[in-house]
Parts: structure tokens; sequence; C-alpha cells
């Protein structure tokens, strides 16, 4: 194994090809300008290292990238590449980690525009993100403990799950496909809407109009903050620990809440029972079976 250390590099490929190599206190920046240092790499080690320079890690496989720091200039970080461990790491620059596969990140501070489009198979832990569009058309997430602040996050995700997270979001899940969320916040307008077999479990959700012409929806003992016109044109099978302020046209599903404002069925398709277990004498509704448990 090579070991470099403390060194500067600014050209071009500076280290285009290499293999099992460490690089330790290394510098990539100056006035070279130079990009995609470790391009086509195979067993690479990064540590305390720092980044100033674009595309540095395209087509690399068995990656690691410890303590270091990537800047809002080092812009597309890690495309293309598999296996990959980054821990303790400010990746702040726009559209990092693209079309990459088997991805662990723990600790990290991401910065990043458009991060983490199309990826597969990562984990992620511990991290605190600040992003839009974060994660688009990714599949098989495992995030816990992660925090984010960002618009348009995971939008067409498939096969994933999170758990004990906040997100702070709009427009979030967007087309999501068999995603569970459990024990989590999740704050922001229009969530999860047009989403297909979406479970939330024990969350808090916060914000206007959600989950909207949704498929096979499910919500598992979940607070709902600042809610009104939830549900429209969705197939729901809910139970609410809290009121909401409106329930629009849900298609078909029931809907367990301890109170609504007010319930709005103005269509014919709208089927979806709304049932209230904690009133002695139920209103009935228009298309609506309001029962007790």
């Amino acid at each position: 194994m090579t070991v470099i250390e403390n060194q500067t590099f600014d050209e071009e490929r500076a280290l285009y090809g290499s293999e099992d190599v460490i690089i330790r206190g290394c510098s990539f920046d100056g006035p070279a300008d130079g990009e995609s240092a470790f391009k086509e790499c195979r067993l690479i080690q990064v540590e305390k290292s720092f980044f100033n320079l674009r595309y540095p890690f395209w087509h690399d496989k068995e990656l690691k990238i410890i303590d270091s720091e990537m800047t809002e200039l080092c812009r597309a970080a890690l495309w293309y590449s598999s296996d990959i461990e980054i821990s303790d790491t400010k990746l702040h620059g726009i559209k990092a980690l693209r079309e990459c596969t088997d991805i662990r990140i723990k600790n990290c501070d991401i910065i990043s525009p458009e991060f983490g489009w199309s990826a597969k198979n990562v984990e992620m832990y511990n991290t605190s993100a600040e992003s839009e569009y974060f994660m688009m058309r990714s599949c098989r997430l495992a995030f816990d403990d992660v925090k984010l602040k960002g618009k348009y996050s995971f939008q067409y995700i498939e096969d994933s799950v999170f758990g004990n997270c906040f997100f702070d979001t709009k427009d979030a899940f967007w087309h999501a496909k068999n995603v569970i969320v459990k024990n989590s916040v999740v704050k922001g307008e229009y969530l999860a809407w047009y989403c297909e077999n979406v479970t939330f479990e024990n969350c808090v959700i916060i914000g206007t109009q959600p989950f909207c012409y949704c498929k096979g929806l499910k919500l598992i003992d979940c607070e709902m903050k600042e809610a009104d016109l939830c549900f429209e044109r969705s197939e729901v099978d809910a139970t609410i620990t809290s009121p909401v302020i409106s329930i629009k046209n849900p298609l078909k599903g029931r809907i367990c809440v301890p109170h609504a404002d007010e319930i709005i069925m103005d269509i014919e398709e709208a089927k979806g029972e709304v049932i209230f277990p904690q009133l002695k004498n139920c209103r009935k509704f228009k298309n609506i079976r309001c029962s007790m448990m």
C-alpha cells in the first residue's frame, strides 16, 4: 500500500487510476484548477484532506473518506462509484453522490443541492443535510438519526426505511414507492403526493395538504399538526392521534381521528370512512360511515 502525506495537488487527473493508496493530510487545490483527481481508482482511503476542485471521485471502487472537507467549489464530487464509506466529513459541493451504489455515510455534514440522485443501497447515520431534491430517484435507502432541511426531498424513491429522523422539507416523498418512516418528525407542505405503499408509524406530521392522490397509504398512531385538506383522492388506512383541520374526498379506506373541524365530501368517488372513536354520538356526513370503535 502506498501512503501519500501532506502534499498539494492541483493538476488535471492528479492521481488517475491509482490503486491501494492512503491519502493523508493532503490538499486538492491550487492555480492549475485541475479536475478529476481520483478518477478510475480502486482501494483508496482518504484521511484529513481538503478538496476545493471539481469531480474528484468518479468511477471509483472501494473508497473510504474520513475526517475530510469538500468545499462548495468541489462540485459533483462522487459520481458513478461503488463501495463507498464516508465519515466525519463535510460535503458542501453541489450534486455530490450521483449514480453511486453501496454507500455508507456517518457523522457527516451535507450542504449540497441535488445530492444523492439515482443512488442505490445508501445507509446514512447521525448526519445533517441541507439540500434541494435530496436523494431523488434513489432506492434502498436506510436512514437513522438524519436531520434534513430543504425542499423537494425523496421524490421518486423506492424500497426505503427511515427511523428517528427530522425532516424540515416541502413536497417530500412525491411518487415514492414501498417506503416506511418510523418515529420521525416530518415538517412541510404537500407531503407524499402520488405515493404508493408508503407507511408512516409513530410520526409527527406537520403542514398543509398532506397525502393527496396516494395509493396504499398507511398511518399508524401518527400525530398531525396544521393539517388541512388531508387525503384528497387517496386510498388510505390511517390511525391519527390528534385532531385535524379538514379531510377532503378520500377515495377508499378508513381514517380514524379524534376530531376534524371539517369533512369535505363533494365528489361521487369519495367513499372513504372517517371514524371518530371517542364520540358517543357521531355526526354523519355524505358518503361517510361514522361509527364508534
